[in-house]
C-alpha cells in the first residue's frame, strides 16, 4: 500500500528510554501516556509534561523520582515486571494498572498491590481505582467502544493469565474476572458485545459475551493443518508432538463475523507463519491468507474489514483486506 502524501505524521518525544515499560496514544493522537517503572507521564506532541502519576516501583524498591535513578541497572529493573495504560474509546479516560500505592501514599497494612486506575486524561486526577489481585510480569490494555469500558489482560508468566474487565459509570468503578478464567483477553468485537480470548496454553480460542463473560463458542487449534512444510524430507523425522500447531496470542476481529488469527509462533521453524480467518457464526476455521508476497510476522486486525502487517526490519507496514 503506497502511504497517503497527506496522512498526518504524529511523533511524540519519549520522557525515558524505551526499553523501560509501555506507551499509549490518545485516538486523536494529540496526547501520549508513557509508562515507566515508576509513573506514568503524559505528553503532548511537543514533548511538554501534561501531568505525571507517580507510585511504588515495580521491582519493589522505596522510589523513584525519576528513570536516570535505575535507567543503568542491567539487572533487576531491567527484567522486573510492569504494568500498562490504555485510551477510553472517546480519549477522555486512561485506564492504567499500576504497582500501588501511589507515590503520596502509604501502603495498606505495609502490603504493596497492583491496581487499575481510571484517570482524567486532561489533568491526571485519579476518578477511581481498584485491586486486580494479581501478581503481574506483563498486562495489556484492550478497548471497548464504549468509554466506561475496558478490557485488561494480565500474563503471570508461567503462573497463568487472568484477566479483568472494567465498568466505570461516572462514580464507582466495577471490576469482574470472569470466573478468573485462565484465558488472554486479545479483542473486542466493533459491536463492543462479544469477546475474543485464547488459552494460556494457546490451545483454544473463545467468544464470550461481554455483559457477563458466558463463552458462546469455542475453537480448538486441533483442527489447523500441519504446516506444510513437515510433508518435505527435511522434517520427516519431527515427531507430531514437536509440530503442534497453536493460535498466536495476538488476535483479532476484521469485522463483526470474522476473526483473523496466526499461527505464527508454533510456524517458525518450519516456514513462514501462517494467517487464518475464522466465522464467528459458527466458529470454524474457514481459510488460509494468501498473500501476493511473504508477510512475516503477525495479523493485526483493526475491526474495519482490514488488517495490517508489519515487515521484518519493522520499516513498513502493509495495509489489507480481502
Amino acid at each position: 500500500m503506497e502511504p497517503s502524501v497527506t496522512a498526518p505524521v504524529v511523533r511524540f518525544p519519549a520522557p525515558w528510554p524505551s526499553r523501560f515499560g509501555r506507551d499509549a496514544v490518545s485516538p486523536a493522537g494529540d496526547l501520549a501516556v508513557f509508562v515507566a517503572l515508576h509513573a506514568l507521564r503524559a505528553v503532548d506532541r511537543l514533548g511538554s509534561t501534561l501531568w505525571e502519576l507517580r507510585h511504588r516501583c515495580w521491582a519493589g524498591c522505596a522510589g523513584h523520582e525519576s528513570v536516570t535513578e535505575y535507567a543503568d541497572d542491567r539487572g533487576h529493573h531491567r527484567y522486573m515486571g510492569s504494568g500498562s495504560a490504555g485510551f477510553s474509546a472517546d480519549g477522555t479516560l486512561v485506564w492504567a494498572h499500576i504497582r500501588g500505592p501511589l507515590a503520596h501514599e502509604e501502603p495498606v497494612h505495609g502490603r504493596f498491590t497492583e491496581e487499575w486506575l481510571v484517570i482524567d486524561a486532561v489533568d491526571g486526577t485519579v476518578l477511581a481505582r481498584a485491586r486486580t489481585h494479581t501478581a503481574a510480569a506483563g498486562s495489556d490494555h484492550v478497548p471497548h467502544p464504549d468509554p466506561g469500558q475496558m478490557g485488561l489482560s494480565i500474563g503471570e508468566g508461567q503462573e497463568g493469565s487472568p484477566l479483568r474487565w472494567g465498568r466505570w459509570d461516572g462514580h464507582a468503578l466495577a471490576v469482574d474476572g470472569f470466573g478468573d478464567e485462565d484465558r488472554v483477553l486479545l479483542a473486542v468485537s466493533p459491536s463492543g458485545d462479544r469477546l475474543l480470548t485464547v488459552t494460556h496454553a494457546q490451545d483454544v480460542l473463545a467468544l464470550h459475551r461481554t455483559a457477563d463473560g458466558t463463552v458462546e463458542a469455542e475453537l480448538g487449534a486441533v483442527v489447523v493443518p500441519r504446516h506444510p512444510a513437515l510433508e518435505t524430507e527435511q522434517f520427516e523425522a519431527f515427531e507430531d508432538d514437536e509440530a503442534q500447531v497453536f493460535f498466536d496470542y495476538e488476535e483479532g476481529f476484521l469485522d463483526e463475523d470474522t476473526v483473523v488469527v496466526g499461527t505464527v509462533e508454533s510456524d517458525d521453524g518450519f516456514g513462514t507463519g501462517r494467517h487464518w480467518l475464522v466465522d464467528t457464526a459458527c466458529m470454524q476455521l474457514t481459510d488460509r491468507l494468501i498473500y501476493p508476497f511473504e508477510v512475516p510476522g503477525l495479523p493485526r486486525p483493526l475491526g474495519d474489514g482490514t488488517w495490517y502487517t508489519v515487515s521484518d526490519t519493522e520499516n513498513a507496514l502493509c495495509l489489507w483486506t480481502l
